[in-house]
């Protein structure tokens, strides 16, 4: 199978520092002698922070970019330690012109496709010290752009890895995680508010890319990544916020 994996920032770097603890207890999940893996990872801006010395999130664009291209590093070298004698890495940084231009969306393509059949494991980005509309909320932390992803390389999974168990609806006193939606309301997407501290998403931005990426055929779940299995039990549907695909892939 192919399965593209979204780390957000929440679990890449809490607090701003980079948890390799938490990222190599994800990649010791994935089961690389019998899957295909793209991994979308957020964290970049977060992990510049830090090694900048800034102590909150830059308000300005331009401080925004620095520490995404200090962070961009920063996280690449932590990706090819946690992967050494496992797989090659490769490093990808989009931006929204990737997916709209229709030359740039075919190269885009080719490149992901020989990249997987090399066994390579593509970690992806969006490329936020030079693509500044990203950086002001066109990708929302990376959520739609692994659900872009997930379309462009025909995945067969989307797990949308975050620091909730999925979607909560109202229940009285204590809201009730919906397990499966089939379909996604203007109604569900009201009851989303806040994002987190230094990410850029919510999970308003994850129930649009789920839809999306489910549209296209791929099955998507939002997992809470803390989960000490949060990959394989996303996928047996054992935890979390499932979305079935449209088209009837199983």
């Amino acid at each position: 199978m192919r399965l593209v994996i979204k780390v957000g920032t929440s679990l890449i770097a809490p607090g701003g520092k980079i948890d390799t603890v938490r990222m190599r207890a994800l990649v010791d999940q994935l089961d690389l002698s019998r899957h295909e893996y793209l991994v979308v990872s957020s964290g970049a801006i977060a992990s510049g922070m830090v090694h900048l010395g800034l102590k909150e999130k830059p308000s300005s664009v331009p401080q925004m970019q620095a520490c995404a291209a200090v962070g961009q590093s920063l996280l690449m070298h932590t990706y090819e330690q946690l992967f050494f004698g496992k797989k090659v890495v490769a490093q990808l940084l989009l931006s929204n012109d990737d997916f709209t231009s229709p030359v740039r969306y075919k190269n885009l393509q080719n490149a992901l496709n020989e990249l997987l059949k090399l066994g390579v494991v593509p970690v992806i980005n969006e490329n936020d010290s030079v693509s500044v509309r990203e950086l002001v909320g066109a990708f929302g932390d990376n959520d739609e752009l692994s659900g872009l992803l997930a379309t462009a390389v025909n995945a067969d999974w989307l797990l949308l890895l975050t620091d909730v168990d999925g979607f909560y609806v109202p229940n009285g006193k204590r809201p009730k995680i919906v397990r499966t939606i089939r379909k996604l309301t203007a109604e569900m997407e009201a009851l989303c508010d806040g994002k987190s501290n230094l990410g850029r998403g919510g999970m308003r931005s994850k129930l649009r890319a789920a839809k999306a990426a489910s549209e296209s055929g791929v099955h998507v779940a939002i997992v809470n990544g803390r989960h000490p299995s949060a990959i394989p039990s996303g996928m047996e549907r054992k935890i979390g916020t499932y979305f079935p695909p449209h088209d009837g892939k199983s």
